[in-house]
């Protein structure tokens, strides 16, 4: 049995080329024929011309890739970016009212400290002025009291002595005294 060569087909092609080949084969590490293998399936895959050097199908391509990334990014930019500056917006908008309204209690605050003391103030007066009423209601009762027992003792003497007045006007005169006691 005699065995197919896979390497049956040959190229022929100049001097020149064959040189240009050979220092291209050996700037990739790759043998002459893996090298014509690899540009055969690439330019296959590719579908590029290798007469067009300046690649007018891969600068179309990067065109449009780069077209779809701007349109990427500004669709990115409107859905995303936009809304969290606007969001960003509200929420400084959010804490500068929050501050101002944090200035607001504070001062309120200070000023309820600043009348609670006054008024404390106030309070702790009026008690001194109570605590004298109450003394002075105090001694007031004991006056009348002590008056109330003078009188008695008048009345109790007035009787004893025996003044030439009717019991009735007696009786009427120790009632009014009585009376205006009470109204003292």
């Amino acid at each position: 049995m005699s065995r197919i060569d896979e390497n049956r087909k040959s190229v022929r092609f100049s001097s020149q080329t064959d040189s240009k080949l050979t220092l291209l084969a050996s700037k990739l590490a790759r043998t002459k024929r893996d090298l014509i293998v690899q540009m055969i399936d690439y330019f296959y895959k590719s579908k590029k011309d290798p007469i067009d050097l300046n690649d007018e199908l891969l600068k179309k391509e990067l065109s449009s890739g780069v077209s779809r990334i701007l349109a990427f990014i500004r669709k990115q930019e409107s859905d995303l970016l936009v809304p969290i500056f606007q969001m960003n917006d509200e929420a400084s908008n959010l804490l500068k009212v929050d501050v101002s309204l944090s200035n607001k209690i504070l001062e309120n605050q200070s000023r309820l400290g600043t009348l609670l003391l006054e008024q404390k103030k106030g309070l702790l007066a009026q008690g001194i002025v109570l605590e004298s009423l109450v003394k002075g209601l105090s001694s007031n009762q004991q006056l009348k009291i002590r008056f109330r027992e003078i009188l008695e003792y008048y009345i109790a003497e007035r009787e004893m002595l025996g003044w030439p007045a009717s019991t009735q006007k007696k009786e009427e005169l120790a009632k009014k005294v009585r009376l205006a006691l009470e109204k003292l």
